[in-house]
């Protein structure tokens, strides 16, 4: 009887619109959930039977019934924090995590390091990277992001760097190690540190030879000395600036290198003084020290030791990278977060927790970089909100409420059809 089929496809009608508002109220209850992705209820019609059983017929409809729930995978509101370890991205793609069941994928970046120093979670779910070595190159193997020891070993100066001006007008001079003052023409002192992280301090010391030619000698006082005796120089190492007629550096030559510090340092260390790249190293002169007939003058120096030091802070930079930084001034890369593309994201299946896994429907997790391959960026000290819209859901839930009430009116009004027929009978 159609009366009976109208209450079937009116109670179809209340319970499509009964999962509706369960769609539109997960969102509303997840409006303040961190990298949450709201949903949308897609509906679909049912048929029933053709009047004429043929295909082009007449057709009787059945109702509704709730087809598909659609994640919207749309761009959430970046939220500013100040939390070191709060990461948002920014475009496509998830972090990955160590989950229970496998490898999982969320957006939501409220990390923190646990006791054993992962990089986690705040249902302690280790987050994945790729770890740098000690040079700071990045490994291509995806593993848990781990902070490792805190403290760094010492480093022996390997080089110094010395980028100056000798002027081209010193008198000639004969060095003297026991009077480097009043017979050298200039000087400059740097501290390098020993294979064991001690900081020493060495005078180089110039001295004009002949035209375009210079000797340098670096001294270390007796007090660093192995077997010195303190307020005496001891010179360690030795060398030779030849620069041509422009005053352009032609060529450096070492003659002897060797440092003996004291205090359990090991001996011999060699200790590299680089004034720039030479002429006959295939340089041009502009990056190189210079003898020109003006005052002598050093720009600056560097040096690639450090001793040994403590971890003081840690950052992320926009690219994912983490840094920890040591109480000797040194920084160090420590890893990289990564981040997962699919193919189709509204694939993904929901477990909980901010938490999705792969399906067939989503394709497998192509690991890499931020900013690489179509992958967002991630943002330091940062979380993405929630993409819940709360008016445009309002308005989804006065809609379904409308519609709940319509089919309410079907069910009553087959409901009294249906009490007319019973009555036929007196």
């Amino acid at each position: 009887m159609g009366i009976l089929r109208s209450l079937n496809i009116g109670v179809s009608g209340l319970t499509a619109a009964g999962d509706g508002m369960s769609v539109i109220g997960d969102n509303i209850a997840n409006a303040n959930t961190a990298g949450f992705k709201s949903s949308r209820a897609e509906f679909q019609d049912v048929l029933a039977t053709s009047l004429k059983g043929i295909d082009g017929g007449d057709q009787f409809g059945a109702g509704t019934k709730l087809a598909h729930i659609k994640p919207i995978f749309s761009q959430g509101d970046i939220s500013r924090t100040e939390n070191v370890t709060d990461l948002a991205i920014n475009g496509n793609g998830f972090f990955a995590v160590d989950a229970p069941f496998g490898r999982g994928f969320t957006r939501d970046g409220s990390f923190q390091f646990d006791k054993e120093g992962h990089l986690t979670t705040g249902d302690q779910y280790k987050v994945l990277g790729f770890r740098a070595d000690e040079k700071g190159k990045f490994s291509t193997r995806v593993e848990p992001i781990k902070l490792g020891n805190t403290t760094i070993a010492a480093k022996g100066t390997n080089e110094v760097g010395v980028s100056m001006n000798i002027d081209s007008r010193e008198d000639v001079k004969a060095f003297d190690v026991k009077d480097p003052d009043s017979t050298s023409s200039f000087n400059t002192s740097m501290t390098v540190y020993d294979n064991i992280g001690t900081a020493r301090m060495i005078t180089l010391n110039f001295n004009k030879v002949e035209n375009n030619q210079w000797e340098y000698h670096a001294l270390v006082d007796g007090n660093d000395a192995n077997n010195g005796k303190a307020g005496v120089p001891v010179e360690m190492a030795k060398g030779k600036l030849i620069f041509n007629d422009k005053g352009v550096l032609q060529e450096e030559v070492e003659i002897t290198n060797a440092f003996n510090f004291n205090k359990g340092a090991g001996q011999g260390q060699k200790i590299k003084f680089n004034f720039g790249k030479s002429l006959k190293e295939g340089g041009d002169g502009l990056d190189a020290s210079t003898q020109y007939g003006s005052s002598n003058a050093v720009a600056r120096h560097t040096q690639d030791g450090a001793s040994a030091a403590t971890l003081t802070s840690l950052s992320f930079n926009d690219k994912g990278i983490l840094t920890a930084a040591y109480n000797n001034g040194e920084s160090r890369d420590i890893a990289q977060i990564s981040l997962a593309k699919f193919e189709n994201n509204e694939g993904l299946f929901k477990i909980g927790k901010n938490i999705f896994k792969e399906s067939k429907s989503s394709g497998q997790a192509a690991m890499g970089g931020p900013g690489e391959a179509g992958r967002g960026n991630v943002l330091a000290k940062s979380v993405e909100l929630s993409n819940v819209d709360i008016a445009a859901e309002f308005v989804s839930l006065m809609n379904m409420q409308r519609n709940f009430q319509a089919n309410v009116k079907t069910l009553s009004a087959a409901d009294q059809m249906l009490q007319e027929v019973l009555q036929l009978k007196r």
